[in-house]
């Protein structure tokens, strides 16, 4: 069965600087290699044999570098925006999508079997399904909590807090783009309200293993440590 990617890498990378300043974001190396050539071979890996490139900034850096994906064995084509339209608005732009489809931020890296969460979006009938990962906050601060006369009631020294989030890696369903208006930009919070308050279910299935957005320099780094031990390996 033929599977179609979206990778979204029109973004600037600002809060990447300076590895950005004469880089797209998605052409930044992890090592040996740029972030959107790993992403693309793990694709490839999982059986994805046509991808799309949603591109702004530095487009044609871009699509010097990947071409049209031959020296990977699939098929790359582009979508070109003219205006920032985020995270969702670049769907509308893109011809002939499939029934479903994977769509992913340009700028992550994670060790996510791709073609089961394929899978699992199509075995659940699912309209958008949303990958996600456990991430620990732990505060700065000792904690007060404080009663209604003012008198100390419990205090924890710099607790820590879970949160699930989005890994910016989607499968979706085209029905989602009657959601998405033209022209504008739309984003994936967006559409998110938009379909709670339509009602519509969004499944959610969380990945436990590794995930890191490339999106500031401590993160690069880390991504930089951990690439031969971890990133390699899904190659």
């Amino acid at each position: 069965m033929s599977k179609r990617a979206i990778i979204l890498a029109g973004g600037k990378g600002t809060r990447l600087k300076p590895y950005t300043i004469s880089l797209p974001k998605p052409l930044v190396p992890i090592v040996d290699k740029p972030i959107i050539e790993i992403i693309i071979q793990q694709l490839v890996k999982n059986g994805f044999d046509h991808i799309t490139l949603t591109t702004n900034h530095m487009s044609e850096i871009i699509k010097a570098f990947c071409g049209d994906g031959s020296k990977w064995n699939t098929r790359i084509d582009y979508s070109q925006e003219e205006m920032p339209l985020s995270t969702m608005g670049p769907l509308k732009l893109i011809q002939n999508l499939p029934e479903n489809f994977l769509v992913m931020n340009g700028d992550v890296l994670t060790d996510l079997n791709y073609s089961d969460f394929y899978d699992h979006h199509l075995s659940n009938k699912s309209l958008f399904t949303i990958s996600s990962f456990e991430r620990e906050h732990i505060s700065n601060y000792g904690v007060l909590e404080v009663g209604e006369d003012n008198t100390l009631k419990n205090f924890m020294e710099k607790p820590t807090h879970k949160f699930e989030v989005s890994m910016g890696v989607y499968m979706v369903n085209k029905e989602i783009l009657s959601f998405i208006p033209d022209n504008i930009m739309y984003g994936f919070d967006h559409l998110m309200f938009d379909l709670l308050e339509a009602k519509r279910d969004v499944n959610v299935k969380m990945h436990s293993s590794y995930w890191l957005d490339i999106g500031r320099p401590d993160d690069y780094e880390q991504a930089e440590h951990d690439y031969y031990e971890i990133i390699k390996k899904t190659l």
